[in-house]
């Protein structure tokens, strides 16, 4: 079909790859447990739209480029990595507002507009933009792409480009439906973040120190 064979492997491959834990996937639980379905699925958007530019520049060849330019590499790789440190770094100031904000609360549980001061979230955010950020800052994300599909293209179709289309579309497919599991996912865990500030603060720790290995797994790869 559109020169693709051995579907059925792929979509079991696809499967395997997508349920693997990411700084995309956190990032999009994270967002949906601290401000819900719709700032979820603004993030969510993020990834599905750098990811489809990942598989275009894949189909394209730019995958071959970095992996022949090590310098290329290098800047994308440490950029991304930088990047991902940046956000580890936001979520531990996170983690220790909130821990601060759980003594300051029981000071303060006469005044009214201290409960919506605590959980209102950070104006600065956006996710949209921060989830495509990582998606893109990732080039292994490229080199995958290109490794995992071409495996199924086949080799002797006229027009190949439909062929990364059509793996591409099953792609975003199962991203989608893994990623709206962790965003309702999310939003019910949230409730109980909100009266548990030692709880939320302690996860959003260890979000941000998954950032940091993520982080440090980037800076450490080679092309």
């Amino acid at each position: 079909m559109l020169g693709v064979t051995d579907l059925p492997t792929y979509l079991v491959g696809l499967v395997l790859i997508v349920l693997l834990p990411g700084p995309n996937s956190l990032y999009v639980l994270s967002v949906a447990a601290r401000r819900g379905i719709r700032a979820g699925y603004s993030a969510a958007a993020g990834v599905w739209c750098g990811d489809t530019i990942l598989m275009v520049l894949s189909a394209a060849g730019v995958a071959s480029l970095l992996q022949a330019n090590e310098l290329a590499f290098g800047i994308v790789k440490f950029a991304g990595a930088g990047y991902l440190t940046w956000l580890a770094i936001g979520m531990m100031r996170a983690a220790w507002s909130l821990w601060r904000a759980r003594h300051e609360r029981a000071d303060a549980v006469a005044a009214t507009s201290a409960p919506s001061a605590s959980a209102s979230p950070t104006p600065a955010e956006r996710p949209y933009r921060r989830a495509l950020v990582i998606s893109l800052f990732n080039p292994k994300a490229i080199l995958f792409f290109i490794s995992f599909f071409v495996q199924f293209v086949d080799p002797g179709y006229a027009h190949p480009a439909l062929s990364f289309v059509l793996l591409g579309l099953l792609a975003n497919v199962a991203s989608a439906l893994y990623l709206s599991a962790l965003i309702f996912g999310g939003t019910r865990l949230a409730a109980g973040f909100r009266r548990r500030k030692r709880l939320s603060a302690g996860m959003t720790s260890a979000a941000g120190a998954l950032f940091l290995g993520f982080a440090v797994k980037l800076s450490l790869s080679s092309a």
